[in-house]
């Protein structure tokens, strides 16, 4: 878990009480370089002035659809470690996510086990 803290990470997700605990995960695990993003407007302006590490990716978005920014968020670039989150765990989501290039998939609500296995990922 050592160099987690020296990653940047971006949380996107509409539901500011998700972000909360997903920050405060992440501080946990001593991150120090934390972005967030409510909306997909935010994000993609987030993730191009910072070019976080890791990001945390909501699908369904006010003003967006998830998949589309994963799509963006790698043409930015291209080895983005993106970890799509969803409340709907559907197969088509995850094939979706995951040959479009997503790193990994939660589903809320998750623990912070599950933060940190996919984290792990990350180092691996």
């Amino acid at each position: 878990m050592s160099n987690l803290s020296s990653l940047s990470y971006l949380i996107v997700d509409d539901v500011s009480s998700v972000r909360a605990f997903l920050k405060q995960t992440l501080l946990h695990m001593e991150a120090s370089e934390i972005y967030e993003a409510s909306c997909g407007a935010e994000a993609i302006e987030s993730f191009k002035q910072n070019i976080p590490d890791v990001v945390f990716l909501d699908i369904e978005l006010p003003d967006a659809d998830g998949q589309e920014l994963l799509k963006q968020i790698r043409s930015i670039k291209s080895n983005a470690f993106v970890v799509m989150v969803s409340a709907h765990s559907n197969v088509d989501n995850v094939k979706y996510s995951l040959s479009h290039g997503a790193a990994g998939f939660i589903v809320k609500p998750f623990s912070p086990k599950k933060i940190s296995t996919i984290l792990k990922k990350f180092q691996g």
